[in-house]
């Protein structure tokens, strides 16, 4: 998170406030008319540890945000969580009111809480009807920490987390609810929000800086408002004849010269001299263009040009796909749909056209790519199975010599079966992710210094391994096979090499191949190795009286400047928290024992000193 300094928490405030208006007017080009209207539940974390873990204030900017790209006519409402669990923005209709009304929430996203109850604030925000799916877009540093009043700690902190992944995550889907999770640290549990996200068919990412921000926001509208875009290349576009409106995002540095938006007929617009009926925005790290009735042929950019840049175009003509998976599974082909509509109907006159679909890396670097073959009307084929896992992007192309579309759609790429290795155990576990695959159609074995090793099925979704005694001071891979059969077809899947105890003084190169699922389980186990051996009862008293007189300081210059306000916060926050009754009866036991020692001192006679010869 270094490197953005004072100007970091600055600019996206700044560029989001100037930038409103024209989003509002740019919103039409941004989603494409669905039969649906699909709920937007932004769920905020105002818990303490965001105060840290989210110095910058990236979840009041994130809110800004995602409220300049909501079109209008869509729902949507803001949920703000700590110990309690707050509606602030109930659900609505997105209009000017309705954005109005977001834009004076930041001091409630910054009222900060003891205590994190994912749980509770997902179930508030999935409750009540929609009319298509329920999009939670979960703003967290991924931990869950309830309050003590509750019942024991870790256990309670534990077993919520396991009713999220083991239970609630499956009822959501069932329920048509969506949950898409950004982390705004990585000491996150990011396990948990990338489990979240893979269970009801969402995106996850982790966003450290305004630009990680600003991309995954973009990534979450984009899927739940699918938008036609022209490709940009070098800073080039083609725009058709049936183009009515073109909007350009670009994205730059805020030392770059400015930009020149250059037409066909060679006429140069910049932002200080366009005509009346070109909308500019100029900011430090963007430029918004709009420009209705264009004309067609090749526009260029002068100017540096940001990855994150598109142009978006409103036309009769639409380039459409079946649904798009949110998560694909290493190793697995990625079947494709998609064809042209043209005012809702068919498309004539494609001839020539061409659809290709590809998928992208994070850094935009092809991976693979297909062309679709027409069949009926439409363009169908497969994306060969994907060979990297992470965040990455399905883009879908369709050119012609009369026209130029695509979509981006933004997907999360996951081990088909996650492997972890168990030293103490002596084992490898594995786990299904791919939905497709269990014990009855998928055998797995290893291979470890040419010796081949069986994994034993011991659930649905579960093999164990067994390992030979091994030296921890050496780094072994583990090549491990599966034969599957799925569909009616049987096939044999590589998975990733897993290196057996990494940090041994032959290391080999580790990739991390153990998904979310096994990730989930490790991230307990690792809780419970950090725990500090059972303590007496006297020691956590002296603990914890230490504690407070070192907070005391602290605590009271808080107070001071809260006023009293702040002293109500507190109580309603803490009243049910049984450490805040016993620190007033221990400061009320103090004072009487400071009293009584007074009492005694002013009874006691002065003391006669002789003279000293």
């Amino acid at each position: 998170m270094s490197g953005y300094g004072k100007e970091r928490s600055g600019w996206l405030p700044r560029m989001l406030a100037a930038g409103m208006a024209l989003w509002l007017v740019a919103g039409p080009l941004w989603a494409q008319p669905h039969e649906e209207r699909p709920d937007v539940r932004v769920v905020v974390d105002v818990s303490g540890s965001m105060r840290d873990n989210d110095p910058e204030r990236l979840a009041v900017s994130a809110l800004d945000l995602l409220v300049a790209l909501l079109p209008s006519g869509a729902r949507a409402g803001v949920w703000t969580f700590g110990e309690t669990v707050d509606n602030p923005l109930p659900l609505g209709e997105v209009d000017a009111a309705w954005r109005e009304q977001a834009l004076t929430l930041p001091p409630a996203l910054q009222a900060y809480q003891q205590y994190t109850d994912i749980e509770a604030a997902l179930n508030a925000a999935s409750r009540g009807e929609a009319d298509g799916w329920r999009h939670l877009v979960l703003l967290t540093d991924g931990m869950i920490d309830l309050s003590p009043g509750r019942g024991p700690k870790p256990e309670i902190d534990r077993a919520s987390r396991r009713r999220l992944v083991e239970e609630r995550a499956a009822e959501l889907a069932d329920q048509g609810v969506a949950v898409h999770a950004i982390a705004f640290s990585s000491e996150a549990d990011l396990a948990l929000v990338e489990r979240l996200a893979q269970s009801t068919g969402g995106l996850a990412a982790l966003a450290e800086s305004p630009e990680g921000l600003l991309g995954a926001f973009l990534d979450i509208v984009e899927r739940i408002f699918p938008a036609d875009q022209v490709p940009l290349d070098e800073g080039r576009f083609v725009i058709d004849d049936g183009v009515e409106t073109f909007s350009a995002l670009i994205f730059h540095e805020p030392d770059d010269a400015p930009l020149t938006l250059v037409a066909p007929d060679g006429t140069r617009y910049r932002a200080d001299d366009a005509p009346g009926d070109v909308r500019w925005q100029e900011e430090s790290r963007f430029d918004l263009i709009r420009v209705p009735d264009p004309q067609a042929g090749e526009w260029r950019l002068e100017g540096d040009v940001g990855e994150e840049s598109r142009v978006n175009v409103a036309s009769p003509l639409h380039l459409r796909t079946t649904d798009l998976p949110t998560t694909l599974y290493r190793g697995f082909d990625v079947p494709v749909e998609a064809w042209i509509t043209h005012d809702g109907g068919p498309f004539e006159g494609g001839e020539d056209l061409t659809l290709s679909v590809a998928l992208q890396d994070a850094e935009g670097e092809v991976q693979s790519r297909v062309v679709l073959e027409p069949e009926a009307g439409r363009y169908r084929g497969r994306l060969p199975a994907p060979a990297l896992t992470g965040n990455a992007h399905l883009v879908i192309r369709a050119e012609s010599e009369a026209l130029k579309r695509q979509r981006s759609q933004a997907v999360n790429v996951l081990p088909a079966i996650g492997a972890v290795h168990r030293p103490r155990a002596g084992r490898v576990v594995l786990v299904a992710e791919h939905p497709g695959l269990n014990r009855d159609n998928t055998e797995i074995v290893g291979e470890l210094q040419g010796e081949r090793l069986e994994a034993e099925a011991v659930g649905e979704r579960r093999w164990h391994l067994a390992l030979p005694v091994l030296d921890p001071s050496l780094s072994l891979p583990l090549l491990l096979e599966a034969t599957i059969e799925l569909d009616g077809e049987r096939q044999t899947l590589s998975l990733p090499r897993l290196v057996l105890y990494p940090d041994g003084r032959l290391g080999i190169g580790v990739a991390d191949v153990a998904g979310p699922t096994l990730a989930t389980e490790s991230f307990d186990e690792q809780a419970d190795a950090s725990l500090p051996p059972p303590e007496t009862s006297a020691e956590r008293a002296a603990d914890r009286f230490v504690e407070l007189v070192n907070r005391m300081p602290e605590a009271a210059r808080d107070l001071w400047q809260a006023g009293w306000p702040g002293l109500q916060d507190l109580w309603q926050a803490h009243r049910r928290d049984p450490r805040l009754w016993g620190a007033l009866a221990a400061l009320t036991l103090a004072l009487m024992v400071l009293v009584l020692i007074r009492r005694r001192q002013s009874r006691r006679p002065p003391r006669r000193e002789e003279p000293h010869v």
